[in-house]
């Protein structure tokens, strides 16, 4: 009988599917499968939408000097209505990569054959959209299909110019090693498509930290947010693995939170490793864009605070704003636990977290 369901051909999971004297092997095949299938799926319709979005605000344009005020704000308002009847993902910048999309791709679906001509996914199109020009944009796609590429292959390979270095080159197997090992580790991970927040928010759903974060930084996260809380200096919890989406990367926040008596914003990002400049660069980026899109009138600039697990180095750095010391050592540092306590913290929730580990472990043998 399940050789006949095998052969049906209803789907590739099923057509694909066949049986060998490894289990394991199998179960392997299938359940890859199944997400591979799942993800060309969501993909496919998920351009399809963001191209019908495009080619629909498109048909709005007017023609006249005030074309491009009226585009504005019939996106503005789009952008309010559908977040607020669909939820995220639909923000001024998305809506605008619709739109690009549909003036850059005006033919894609029409095909000789009448078949769907999608390559690639929403993601990979959102990188494609960065390059001007044409003949290069459409050999980077040609390449990210043909090679495989992951989006962050594809991303580090348009901003390191790697077309344009291939033209040059008089050595084109010795650029295309170089670039496939600087890529290795973003080719590794088949699940990208899971941790990718677009996807979740097509699909309705709630990102999910355990996508992006492993069980000890959950757990760390979790009692730190808990720490802060009640500590009784102000604090109110505002997100958690907050999306922030510059042109060309998504970043997350680990923890947001707002100081009602500092009247500021505490941005919080755990790190597993050694601190470096670029963590706290990133850091520094969070609170210009915190503080040019979500501080209001009245508020006071954001902070940051940079958290590491590792005991082999510092604990926590605190981010401001080059020009806003004295007001962090003058006023913020009283509202704020110290690195003495954040330490203990993460020490004591690290031990705890261990334990907890080894009694499931030890439960685990008991049982068997």
């Amino acid at each position: 009988m399940m050789d006949n369901i095998v052969n049906m051909g209803q789907n590739d999971v099923m057509s694909n599917f066949t049986k060998t004297d490894d289990i394991m092997n199998d179960m392997r095949k299938i359940i890859e499968g199944s997400q591979k299938t799942a993800h060309q799926a969501v993909n496919t319709i998920l351009v399809q939408r963001n191209w019908l979005i495009g080619y629909r605000i498109a048909s709005e344009e007017l023609n006249g000097e005030d074309r491009a005020d009226y585009g504005a704000e019939v996106i503005k308002k789009l952008s309010f209505e559908l977040t607020k009847e669909f939820g995220k993902g639909y923000t001024k910048s998305n809506l605008y990569s619709f739109y690009s999309f549909y003036k850059t791709y005006p033919e894609i679906f029409q095909t000789p054959s009448g078949k769907s001509a999608i390559l690639l996914s929403w993601s990979h199109y959102n990188v494609l959209l960065q390059v001007k020009d044409k003949i290069a944009r459409d050999w980077y796609e040609k390449e990210a299909y043909e090679q495989t590429w992951s989006v962050r292959t594809l991303q580090r390979n348009i901003s390191s110019q790697y077309y344009y270095r291939m033209l040059q080159t008089q050595n084109r197997n010795r650029v295309e090693n170089e670039m496939k090992q600087l890529t290795a580790d973003f080719q590794t991970d088949k699940l990208e498509f899971i941790k990718n927040p677009v996807i979740a928010e097509f699909l309705g759903l709630s990102s999910n930290t355990d996508f992006t974060e492993s069980e000890l930084e959950s757990s760390i996260l979790s009692n730190i947010q808990k720490f802060l809380m009640e500590l009784g200096k102000g604090y109110a919890f505002v997100a958690r693995q907050q999306h922030i989406k510059t042109e060309k990367q998504d970043y997350y926040i680990d923890l947001v939170f707002y100081n009602y008596i500092l009247k500021c914003f505490v941005l919080i990002d755990l790190k597993t490793e050694k601190i470096t400049h670029q963590d706290v660069g990133q850091m520094d980026m969070y609170i210009r864009m915190y503080d040019e899109l979500k501080r209001s009138e009245g508020d006071n600039p954001t902070i940051g605070i940079v958290l590491c697990s590792d005991t082999d180095e510092d604990i926590a750095r605190y981010s401001v704003m080059h020009g806003n010391e004295q007001l962090f050592a003058s006023k913020y540092k009283l509202y704020l636990p110290t690195e003495e306590e954040l330490r203990a913290e993460i020490e004591t929730q690290k031990t705890m977290y261990y334990l907890q580990h080894d009694k499931d472990e030890n439960d685990i043998v008991n049982n068997t």
